[in-house]
């Protein structure tokens, strides 16, 4: 805190000063009281005082300007907003599309039966409360590597994955960021446009390079696969080309097998790496592997791969922050490197990882009726999103007499669907229906139920048509 000293002569050798006399010494502009704070000390008792008198008075002005004046006011997260938003309106009908967070059909947060058993198992074995190790829990490395890329895949038993536990998808993706920004200083990342709010953020503050390929066409409300594999091949050789492996984030449109075939041929011609977010593997279509295809399709290539995994959907983990960072390497050896200079980066960003999410992914992989009985709710949570879309679909389709196909909305697949709203009409979905959105037209299936997709679908129909 900023201080001036001011010495005031006295009529007495008094150690104080009357209100009268403050008045007076500010009425004659010689001090400013607005924001200050007085001290009034004798001057034996004022280091700043070189002069003995006892005399004088010694008169301490305060002043409240902060150091940290000159930071500016943070923008509100585009995506975590809306939820403030939402809960600030009381309208019963209200709606919030925005965060990917699944809900039962009464809109309310699940959690997964087969979570709370094993953290009841937790509960009984009473286990410690130690740091873990850099890496994180051997047990949760071993089955999230088996999980993604099949538990007999060569990469696997030839000990060519490095795989470290991070603080879920963000924190996995963040230490892959760190890697490449210290060791490919001309690495450049290319994400798809559009793409998950949070995937800029990460690159920017790891300071790595991005720019975009094109990805999403709003006349069909499709895949626009033609400018994809163009912009792929466009890119300088050995970039990084971020790859969202299933539920695209934010349109819900994945490539067929036939095109991640040829975006495969493209990316190993042009000898870029490939770099996979996954996020949604088993809560897409409800199989762990089929949402792990494309992954397990690149590797089984011999290409070196990099994918972070989530578990905040799968396993309604979001509040544990597990996931991982795993990259596939073309020997042990640089396996081994790799796995080492991802510890180091991990240990003054965070030291450790957090230990209850991880033994609680590990010991439901690890047994046999808790992994059945994960894969039973993974199909039931993903199967209700699959009819909250059927049912979308055909409330738009007998409400909107204008003819316009909704049928992308089928099309798409995961907890997401992307209207091809622009933000004048996801502003009226906001301010008329109350439903509430991220701006670039998204929504999360996740968040709605049967009983209000007639709602919603009168809301998009109204600002699709009568918004411009």
């Amino acid at each position: 805190m900023a201080s001036s000293v001011f010495s005031l002569a006295s009529a007495t050798p008094s150690a104080s000063l009357s209100s009268h006399d403050i008045e007076k010494i500010s009425s004659q502009g010689k001090l400013n009281l607005r924001n200050t704070s007085l001290c009034f000390k004798k001057e034996k008792n004022n280091p700043f005082m070189k002069t003995k008198s006892f005399g004088r008075i010694s008169m301490v002005v305060a002043s409240n300007v902060s150091r940290f004046e000159g930071i500016t006011m943070a923008p509100p997260d585009p995506i975590l907003g809306v939820s403030e938003a939402f809960k600030a309106d009381n309208h019963e009908l209200k709606l919030n599309l925005g965060v990917g967070a699944y809900r039962t059909e009464e809109l309310q947060p699940y959690v997964l039966d087969v979570v709370k058993k094993a953290d009841k198992l937790l509960l009984e074995k009473g286990e410690n409360r130690e740091y873990l190790p850099i890496e994180g829990l051997a047990a949760f490395n071993k089955v999230t590597a088996d999980l993604l890329f099949g538990a007999d895949n060569p990469v696997i038993k030839q000990q060519r994955v490095a795989t470290v536990q991070g603080l879920s998808g963000t924190g996995s993706l963040r230490l892959a960021a760190a890697l490449i920004e210290r060791y490919f200083p001309r690495g450049e990342v290319l994400i798809s446009s559009p793409t998950w709010g949070n995937h800029k953020n990460i690159f920017n503050d790891a300071k790595v390079p991005w720019s975009e390929y094109r990805y999403y066409d709003p006349k069909t409300v499709g895949l626009d696969f033609e400018g994809m594999i163009a912009d792929i091949k466009a890119a300088p050789e050995g970039s990084f080309i971020l790859l969202h492996g299933c539920a695209h984030n934010p349109t819900g449109i994945d490539p067929t097998p036939e095109q991640w075939e040829i975006i495969a041929d493209v990316i190993q011609e042009k000898n870029h790496i490939p770099f996979f977010d996954i996020a949604y593997q088993g809560f897409a279509s409800g199989s762990l592997d089929a949402d792990a295809a494309s992954v397990r399709m690149f590797v089984a290539r011999g290409m070196e791969v990099i994918a972070a995994q989530s578990y905040s959907k799968n396993l309604g983990l979001y509040a544990e922050r597990i996931g991982a960072i795993n990259v596939v390497c073309s020997s042990p050896d640089a396996a081994a490197r790799v796995k080492s200079q991802l510890k180091r980066i991990a240990r003054p960003m965070y030291s450790n990882p957090p230990v209850h999410g991880a033994r609680i992914v590990a010991n439901i992989v690890g047994d046999a009726a808790l992994f059945k009985e994960w894969n039973a709710e993974m199909e039931m949570m993903a199967g209700r999103i699959k009819n909250v879309r059927h049912k979308l679909f055909d409330s738009l389709s007998s409400k909107d007499k204008s003819g316009k196909d909704w049928s992308f909305v089928l099309k798409q697949i995961g907890m997401f669907s992307f209207t091809g709203l622009n933000k004048a009409q996801c502003d009226n979905m906001t301010n008329k229906w109350h439903v509430y959105m991220t701006k670039d037209g998204r929504i999360s299936l996740a968040g709605l139920s049967l009983a209000k997709c007639e709602y919603l679908a009168g809301a998009i129909i109204d600002s699709y048509h009568n918004v411009s």
